[in-house]
């Protein structure tokens, strides 16, 4: 057993998050049954032939990454410099913030046709996803009102949260074998 799948264990393998899944995923379909099939096909990714949500992925978990590293790496310590590379920063974490919404859209819908353990996890998994846009967007807010140094600590958290959502997300396409060779728009798991 690997590292990551005794991780996965540990915060998967529990009796409460397999209620909340169970209560969960008929919401999110009856829900998803009320948007016209071709946007639900859509993010599913079923017109390239693959998900659509581990291609747009990239855009958050990327732009979170940049953020962070302008916000934290040292840099020419002139004002004019420091407040460039706070602008770089903030439009990073706007731009990765606002491409989580069609990552989260896609990744949800993907989960609704998840099962067992590949369910749990998921759950775990956007749970995360999506505490990461909430920190990412508190961020936003709290460089928008001068509390850069709260915005750093809130954009730190959030791509902390986004990183170990990522782990969860490598356990389910790798180890469970979600969404590969088909998209989720049929059910796997």
């Amino acid at each position: 057993m690997t590292l990551t799948d005794q991780i996965e264990d540990r915060l998967s393998n529990h009796g409460a998050v397999e209620t909340l899944a169970e209560e969960l995923q008929p919401v999110l379909r009856a829900a998803l049954g009320r948007l016209p099939q071709g946007v639900v096909s859509a993010l599913h990714g079923d017109p390239q032939g693959h998900p659509l949500h581990p291609a747009l992925v990239h855009l958050p978990l990327g732009g979170w990454m940049v953020a962070a590293l302008l916000d934290f790496l040292p840099g020419d310590a002139a004002p004019e410099n420091r407040e460039q590379t706070e602008r770089a920063a903030d439009l990073a974490l706007l731009l990765a913030t606002l491409g989580a919404v069609p990552t989260i859209a896609a990744g949800w819908t993907d989960w609704s046709n998840t099962r067992r353990q590949a369910r749990r996890t998921g759950l775990i998994h956007g749970t995360l996803a999506e505490t990461a846009f909430l920190l990412s967007g508190a961020s936003l807010l709290a460089r928008h009102k001068g509390k850069r140094g709260l915005g750093k600590a809130l954009s730190g958290a959030g791509l902390g949260a986004a990183l170990v959502a990522g782990l969860l997300g490598g356990q389910l396409v790798y180890g469970h074998g979600l969404g590969v060779g088909a998209t989720l728009s049929k059910r796997q798991g």
